[in-house]
């Protein structure tokens, strides 16, 4: 058994280092798979014959849906400008839209007293045309299929949204509770208001895809339990109950509203922050999984993700500088 170290590109987060790891695990000569978002390194064991030029090669159409290249050497980051600088007027009138309702009064996205529903709902429509969110519902909806007894119908993918919609909606409650139970002050409630608009922003910079250091302060769950939620049985309600764990998967987005939820420290707002979140995912990821629609095939994919990275870093600095008002070390900037 030798092992590989080949390059790789097009990764965005913790959800893009489970993918790669998963896919290329399933090569009958593939024995362990390693990924190292910070180096874009990926650490291959296993039976493979040939030069590394020729392995990256042989698994590169594995990775082709993804839109991630293997390389035997360090390639120069391709960063699409072109799209960025489109991006940004995009994603500066999607948060001056945001900003004039706030003002108007019609609906109230919060942040001076910890994220709203509205305001996940907000994030939950922004992720769902982000890389991580696509990934990791593409990946899902693909278990799902793959698990079920019978593909021919739409009952496996009914289950899985009705599942997670549910799910998250639980236990988004059960954090609240948990955030009551432990009688979070206001003082906490704004550091984790802090953490979650850090978590955001970080996660915003990376759907840019302008820097590589960023794309290793995120949260990651242990492979070892992604292993254990997709290895589930078969059986009816299987992709109902993988749409449940979906919560658990890692998502920058899901774990900031998971700290949202925490914070408010009620179980009926926990459950609503989450619900509102998953609702808003709900449309693309539905496109997705009723359709044959891939959307990182799109040629506006890579518009679409830095259009949604500007706003997730607007939405996150409004979320932080909120956040820095409410424990009185800054003035209010905006009246938000």
């Amino acid at each position: 058994m030798k092992k590989h170290l080949l390059h790789v590109r097009g990764t965005h987060c913790s959800a893009c280092k489970v993918l790669i790891e998963d896919i290329l695990i399933e090569h009958k000569d593939v024995h362990n798979v390693s990924v190292n978002l910070h180096r874009q390194i990926v650490e291959i064991e296993g039976d493979l014959e040939g030069e590394t030029h020729e392995i990256a090669a042989m698994l590169n159409p594995l990775l082709a849906d993804g839109k991630y290249f293997l390389s035997a050497e360090k390639l120069k980051s391709e960063r699409d400008f072109k799209s960025l600088m489109i991006a940004i007027p995009i994603g500066a009138i999607g948060l001056v839209l945001f900003f004039l309702l706030q003002k108007s009064g019609l609906i109230n996205f919060g942040f001076e007293g910890g994220f709203t529903p509205w305001t996940a709902l907000l994030i939950g429509l922004v992720a769902s045309v982000s890389t991580c969110l696509a990934v990791v519902g593409g990946l899902i909806l693909s278990l799902s299929a793959k698990i079920s007894q019978d593909v021919s119908t739409f009952r496996p993918f009914t289950f899985f949204h009705v599942g997670r919609v549910l799910g998250f909606a639980a236990l988004g409650g059960v954090l609240g509770a948990i955030g009551s139970a432990i009688e979070i002050n206001y003082t906490i409630t704004a550091v984790l208001g802090l953490f979650a608009a850090l978590v955001m922003i970080i996660l915003g910079i990376n759907l840019l895809d302008v820097f590589q250091f960023t794309k290793s302060f995120q949260l990651a769950l242990p492979k070892g339990l992604y292993d254990k939620i997709t290895k589930i049985e078969n059986g009816f309600f299987a992709p109902f109950i993988i749409g449940v764990l979906t919560f658990f998967l890692p998502c920058g987005f899901t774990q900031a509203m998971q700290i949202a939820a925490l914070s408010s420290g009620s179980i009926f707002s926990g459950g609503l922050i989450m619900l509102m979140f998953a609702l808003g995912t709900l449309p693309m990821l539905a496109l997705i999984s009723f359709t044959s629609f891939k959307f990182a095939h799109t040629k506006y994919a890579s518009l679409f993700f830095k259009s949604a990275g500007i706003i997730v870093i607007g939405l996150g600095l409004f979320a932080f500088l909120a956040g820095l008002a409410g424990l009185g070390i800054i003035s209010p900037l905006f009246n938000i």
